[in-house]
């Protein structure tokens, strides 16, 4: 927080939009209980009473980013700012032993020669321009790794498929220049992070991998596909376009087991369901799409990492969140109260059977007739 205040002296309510401005201008998106405790943090408990009246008058400002402003359209459509107000308990004490826990074999992984060898291939690949990296992901969404002809060889000793198929880019002095995705090529041994990514074990039902399918596409008109992906790419989230049956789409490497398949399901799942894709016309999820690579990556690995292991999993959530801790903690923009809803609603979809949700349009209507 930008100010220095006497939680004891009187407030305004625009001391309370201005507050509310900082938090969003830190790239920090924080659940309804966590906003809350910020602002009487620094204002004392009476100001509780104007974060409302303040998120409203800030959805209307046009000088903020849009994806803040819809940040506090879904704050408030979906009715959690008003749970909190109302004595709601934060849903984080439920799971900070789970957090601990994951963030304690994070750490212990980043000292080992796995994490080690992966760090050391990661750093020999060449840095391209934002929309390069774009005109990839355009022509194979599931690329992860790419580099020229001549880079594969020069930097890892790898080289080129008979039939492999070119990418194009941009480059200076060149009209284009041809790069290809990791699968295209051949040669020494990956290291195991790569070539073990995304493997979950243990006590395992196949009900539960069937039961989440079918309520992400009953309940929350999510589509999940299995299919061909890149070998280090072993799913992903976007939005249905085109597709009006659907709101969300994930797609799932084909060639996972299924314990392994539902770990990514989870973590895909995660993505939708903490925001980070944006919210959708009947607020079913937040909107925090002004967040940082690590933030949305810790997120969504800690919800996978607590459903599973709550179901009889291990799996591989250390090594995959020991890539982003930096600092040896977890990010202050990181949500506890949304991976602790986020890992209940997953686990739930597991265990039982849901209704299709409502529309915006019926819960209106329901509360028109009441």
């Amino acid at each position: 927080m930008s100010q220095e205040l006497n939680p004891e002296a009187t407030v305004s309510e625009q001391q309370i939009e201005a507050a509310i401005r900082d938090i969003l201008f830190s790239n920090r998106q924080p659940s309804a209980w966590e906003l809350v405790e910020q602002i009487e943090s620094a204002f004392g408990w009476q100001s509780r009473w104007m974060i409302k009246d303040a998120a409203k008058a800030l959805t209307k400002d046009s000088s903020l980013q849009n994806s803040c402003r819809q940040y506090l359209d879904a704050l408030l459509e979906r009715d959690e700012l008003d749970q909190v107000l109302a004595g709601a308990e934060s849903p984080r004490k439920d799971i900070q032993s789970g957090i601990d826990s994951l963030l304690r074999q994070s750490l212990a992984y980043r000292s080992s020669k796995a994490f080690q060898e992966m760090i050391d291939f990661m750093g020999r690949f060449k840095d391209y321009a934002p929309y390069n990296n774009m005109l990839v992901r355009i022509q194979n969404p599931s690329c992860s790794f790419y580099a020229t002809e001549k880079d594969w060889f020069r930097r890892f000793k790898r080289r080129l498929k008979e039939d492999a198929r070119p990418m194009l880019i941009l480059a200076p002095m060149h009209p284009v220049l041809l790069v290809y995705d990791l699968d295209q090529t051949e040669g020494p041994d990956l290291p195991e992070e790569l070539s073990k990514f995304a493997s979950f074990a243990g006590e395992w039902k196949d009900e539960y991998l069937e039961r989440t399918l079918g309520n992400a596409a009953k309940r929350d008109k999510i589509r999940i596909d299995f299919k061909r992906l890149s070998s280090t790419n072993a799913g992903f989230a976007t939005i249905a376009r085109g597709d009006r049956e659907s709101k969300m789409r994930i797609a799932i490497h084909e060639e996972l087991d299924a314990p392994s398949r539902y770990g990514v399901v989870c973590h895909e799942l995660a993505h939708i369901y903490l925001g980070h894709l944006g919210t959708d016309e009947d607020y079913w999820w937040p909107s925090r799409t002004n967040l940082s690579h690590k933030t949305v990556e810790i997120e969504a690995e800690a919800v996978a990492f607590l459903v599973t292991s709550r179901l009889g999993l291990q799996g591989t959530s250390a090594s995959y969140v020991s890539r982003y801790l930096s600092e040896g903690a977890i990010p202050e923009s990181v949500s506890l109260d949304l991976i602790a809803k986020a890992a209940g609603r997953i686990e739930e979809m597991a265990r039982r059977t849901f209704e299709a949700r409502r529309s915006r349009w019926e819960r209106a209507e329901q509360g028109r007739l009441l």
